[in-house]
């Protein structure tokens, strides 16, 4: 890796866009752009994202042109960079047709410009799986789809709210190959209410039977404003969660699928190059509803903003698509970094610190060496990686570095 240069600004940060005394100029990295679609068929119980049940018609058209309105306040801010990936989110973003989302790639590309190895990712969930409009989808350039299955049994699936059930699930892998996905991840929950150990190893099984190329394997958390939250389920013990996950683990590596990310397991070359850039602290515009951005400027200022969450409100011309902006201080930067970069299970090389946030690879000593005597963080000048200790107890770790 390039070593990042380092050499002192001004002493204070003013509005003339100068850093602190012993900043670095960053190096503005990969760019991404999140296109949040916040409709589903109906809402599951356990589920906190920005989603609502959809109405008998989808207002596509209005809400497409509201994206592209939407990325032409924001292009300013990435004039000359072009797009690694692209990932279409929700909700569930299957449920537009290929014309719309073929109208949001049009508009990103003539306005960003993609990477000529850009990769393009759809979530989608089976109970929307039809042959015809998946094929049209890899037409358009979408390169990988994310399908929502979390269960292949009927009980769990019904406890979930899921609108499929695991025959449908089963096709929808066979579909996306069929439409010329050679490369699609399966969303699968554990952790599940009324789960065993045999329970969850047998979903594991059925995925990995189904050929993926990545997998995201996570366990079931009960969040805030969310039905579960207010009716909570029975879930299994801690010593049956720990249990599915060491032997969820060996039966993944057994099959091929390397950890790489606290919850993501992939094939050899297909981790989920856009999740990458996020754990890596890269740049990404956020565009729809509720979506989130982070964008680096060329003074050395990392912003984050975040637009209106209501898709009524999104739509209304009288209301504004940013709902707000905040510019990260010097202070918060290690935080906001490590956050990200130590859920990867190799860590990254320490240089990306300096290159990232643009300060001094010496402004993390102090915390970095508290992490390594509590054997939370590896002894490693080279690199920042947690140890299987650290990664169990990333909070702990992450403490550390709090401003």
């Amino acid at each position: 890796m390039k070593a990042a240069s380092c050499k002192p600004q001004a002493a204070s940060e003013d509005d003339s866009g100068n850093l602190p005394l012993g900043a670095c100029r960053l190096e503005l990295p990969p760019l991404a752009a999140y296109v949040h679609i916040p409709w589903c068929v109906r809402k599951c119980p356990y589920c906190d994202f920005n989603s609502h049940a959809a109405g008998p018609q989808l207002p596509e058209d209005e809400y497409v042109a509201a994206l592209l309105a939407d990325l032409d306040e924001d292009f300013d801010q990435v004039q000359g960079r072009r797009l690694g990936s692209i990932f279409f989110g929700g909700g569930t973003p299957s449920l537009f047709s290929a014309q719309a989302l073929g109208r949001i790639l049009e508009g990103l590309e003539q306005r960003v410009g993609f990477a000529d190895d850009i990769e393009i990712t759809l979530e989608a969930n089976p109970g929307t799986f039809e042959q015809a409009k998946f094929r049209d989808y890899r037409r358009l350039g979408i390169n990988r789809l994310s399908i929502g299955v979390q269960s292949f049994q009927p009980a769990k699936l019904k406890a979930l709210g899921r609108i499929h059930d695991g025959d449908e699930a089963i096709r929808a892998a066979d579909m996306a190959r069929a439409a010329g996905f050679d490369n699609f991840n399966l969303d699968l929950m554990h952790g599940l209410p009324g789960q065993s150990l045999d329970d969850a190893l047998s979903d594991l099984r059925t995925a990995i039977a189904q050929q993926p190329t990545h997998l995201s394997w996570y366990q079931l958390t009960v969040e805030p404003n969310t039905e579960f939250w207010n009716r909570p389920p029975q879930l299994p013990e801690d010593d049956t969660l720990w249990d599915i996950q060491e032997a969820g683990q060996a039966l993944l590596a057994e099959h091929g699928y390397a950890q790489y990310e606290t919850s993501a397991y992939a094939q050899p070359g297909r981790q989920a190059r856009h999740n990458l850039n996020y754990w890596t602290f890269g740049d990404f515009l956020g565009l729809g509803a509720g979506a989130h951005g982070k964008i680096s400027r060329g003074d050395g200022h990392i912003l984050r903003n975040w637009k209106t969450r209501l898709p009524k409100d999104y739509l209304d011309p009288a209301k504004r698509f940013r709902a707000g902006e905040k510019q990260l201080q010097a202070e918060e930067l290690p935080f906001e970094f490590l956050m990200n970069v130590l859920r990867l299970t190799d860590g990254v090389p320490a240089l990306l610190f300096t290159q990232r946030t643009g300060l001094p690879l010496e402004r993390l000593a102090e915390a970095r060496r508290e992490a390594e005597a509590r054997g939370l963080l590896v002894v490693d000048p080279q690199r920042l990686v947690a140890t299987p200790k650290g990664q169990l107890f990333l909070n702990d770790l992450l403490q550390l570095f709090l401003p």
